[in-house]
């Protein structure tokens, strides 16, 4: 027998030994037994993950309700962290019950994980490092979900703090995911109190008495007006001397992060107070002296 027909017989015997396995009723039972798993499994890890979140915003609905309560930005904290440890537990079980389902050796696949990643350990101190600066973050509340917070150069809302990394929403709408273990100084703008800064020019040649006085009672109408500010404004008084204008300066206590807003408004409510009141808000001027008229005055002097 020549090559050419051995080959051709070892290719019909494997087609042959092929087609007798798929037309084997118990293989395709088996397949469709692993796949109805599958999607079972599939199937009740999304109801249970969407059942757990709504248990946990019962639980924390209950919670708002309690005599002892925790603040309403540390509740938003854990409730997010709460829904992203069950997820990937949930998540976790079942890669876990689909491999068995495919008849893959879980257990002894966990093992040789276990030393693999004791390997593995010694190269993801940074994973380690992230986890431990985030559970560490939510534990001494250094800051929560919805606080306005500056990290390193990055600047905005806090969206989410999971276990490995926090994200921050910019101004201008930006993501940035940070990891926990890089995050080393925050400033926290939440927390407390904030205080706009307002500086008002008044020209030299205004009565800066009256002035003091008109300002004064505007400021005492505010808190009626804004309900974000703690109290009335202060008039500290005179600030400075500029080129063209005395400054007088302002500080209001606001509630957190409406220092801006206030801020906002305030000035607009005294330049219309001033305008009221005849008070000149001084702004740039520039005089221009021809010297044919100078070198002219000089000759009618003589």
């Amino acid at each position: 027998m020549s090559t050419a027909q051995e080959s051709l017989t070892k290719t019909e015997a494997f087609f042959n030994k092929v087609s007798q396995k798929l037309m084997d009723e118990n293989l395709w039972f088996a397949i469709g037994e692993s796949v109805l798993k599958i999607i079972a499994i599939l199937i009740i890890s999304g109801l249970l993950i969407r059942i757990g979140k709504i248990a946990i915003h019962n639980f924390f609905k209950v919670r708002t309700r309690a005599p002892l309560r925790i603040s309403e930005r540390r509740e938003a904290t854990l409730m997010k962290l709460l829904e992203n440890i069950l997820s990937y537990a949930v998540y976790f079980i079942s890669i876990m019950m689909i491999l068995s389902a495919l008849t893959i050796n879980v257990q002894a696949m966990l093992a040789g994980a276990g030393i693999v990643g004791l390997a593995v350990g010694f190269g993801a101190q940074s994973l380690v490092k992230d986890i431990i600066t985030g559970f560490f973050i939510i534990f001494e509340d250094q800051f929560s979900v919805g606080d306005y917070v500056r990290i390193g150069p990055f600047e905005g809302t806090v969206e989410e703090i999971g276990l490995r990394t926090t994200k921050i929403k910019s101004f201008t709408g930006e993501i940035n995911i940070l990891p926990n273990g890089s995050i080393i100084e925050v400033t926290n703008f939440s927390l407390y109190n904030s205080v706009a800064v307002l500086d008002i020019g008044i020209a030299y040649e205004g009565n800066i008495e009256y002035a003091e006085k008109v300002l004064q009672e505007y400021l005492e109408t505010t808190t009626e007006k804004y309900p974000e500010l703690v109290k009335d404004p202060e008039l500290l008084g005179v600030q400075q001397f500029g080129a063209s204008e005395v400054v007088l300066r302002i500080v209001a206590e606001t509630l957190p992060m409406k220092h801006w807003y206030i801020g906002r408004q305030l000035r607009k409510d005294i330049k219309l107070v001033l305008d009221e009141h005849g008070i000149e808000i001084p702004f740039p001027r520039m005089v221009m002296y021809s010297r044919q008229e100078g070198a002219g005055q000089k000759e009618l002097g003589k």
